[in-house]
Order: C-alpha cells, then structure tokens, then sequence
C-alpha cells in the first residue's frame, strides 16, 4: 500500500548541495535536465519515504529520486554560467580523436554522456562534430553525436534562461567557426 504526504521542499541528509525545491531544474546524469515537479513523501511497505519528482519534458517521463539516494544518483542542480562558459571553451577547442576503435570510442563517448557533466559532454560534440568538408558520420557516429549536443543544448538553455532553439544555434555557429 502506497500513502502520499505532500510536502514542498527536502534537503537529503548528507549534502547542503541537494536541495531542491519544487519549480527547481536539474540534471540526472542518464536524462539531462528535467524539473522537479514536486517532493512527496511515500509509506512504502510500512516505511516512509522521501521523494523527489523529476519530469522530464522531452522523453515525456516522471522519475521519483529518494532523498537520501540524490548524492549517489548523482541528481544535481544546473551548472553554473561559469561552468557553462568552460563547457564553451572545450567545445571551440581542436577535436581529440583517438586511433581506437570505434567501440571503445563509442563506450567511452556514452560514458562522458551519461557522466552529466558539460565539460565532458562538449568534449564529445567537439570530437564527433563533422563540418561540411568533413566525410559523414556513420550511423552511430551521428546518434552519439546527437545526443551529447542535445544534452549539452538542454542545460546550456536551462541555464541562460533562453529557448533550446536559440541555444543550439548559438552551439551550431560556435561549432561552425
């Protein structure tokens, strides 16, 4: 038997950092960037349990974290303009493809991607970005490579306050450049 108690705001135990409120955006490292929608607190098989309710708007999906599992989740808050504005400096750097193959590339760029961090996510826009006088990318190539940008689109709007249509324009023209 499931009993909801509706509260507004949780602080999980172990860090000041995860704290959030109802309105609040974050990022859960495997989705990207999603909003909670609400904190609530759950009876589930005789004990009671803090949660908090992440929509994600895009995939159409409601994630319940427990509070005391946010830390090893790795549900966070949007990253800062500065963190936004290195992720920016990574994305205009020189691309570092390995001479690997490409499964233990692809393993490694899904690693960053789900890592959730921006600087790691723009490395792999950087490597994967193909110009128009570059050869096509495979199949895979140009998946990975979508959802990294869309990613780092996701929180970049977030955290500007702007629209995903005008962050990724502004990433495609730094891309271009």
């Amino acid at each position: 038997m499931v009993e909801k108690n509706i509260k507004k705001t949780s602080k999980p135990n172990d860090s000041k950092d995860a704290f959030f409120t109802s309105g609040d955006f974050v990022v859960y490292p495997t989705h990207g960037v999603g909003q909670v929608i609400d904190v609530e607190a759950q009876r589930i098989g005789g004990e009671e349990i803090e949660l908090f309710v992440v929509r994600f708007e895009r995939d159409r999906m409601i994630l319940r974290v427990p509070v005391n599992k946010v830390i090893n989740s790795g549900l966070r808050k949007l990253s800062t303009r500065k963190v936004i504005d290195q992720a920016i400096t990574t994305l205009q750097g020189r691309a570092k493809v390995k001479r690997t193959m490409w499964s233990r590339r692809a393993q490694e760029y899904e690693a960053k991607i789900n890592s959730g961090d921006p600087i790691s996510i723009a490395e792999v826009v950087r490597d994967l970005y193909r110009g128009d006088s570059q050869p096509e990318q495979s199949y895979s190539e140009r998946q990975i490579y979508e959802q990294a940008l869309e990613r780092l689109v996701n929180e970049m709007a977030a955290v500007e306050k702007i629209r995903p249509e005008t962050a990724a324009a502004k990433l495609e023209k730094l891309l271009g450049t």
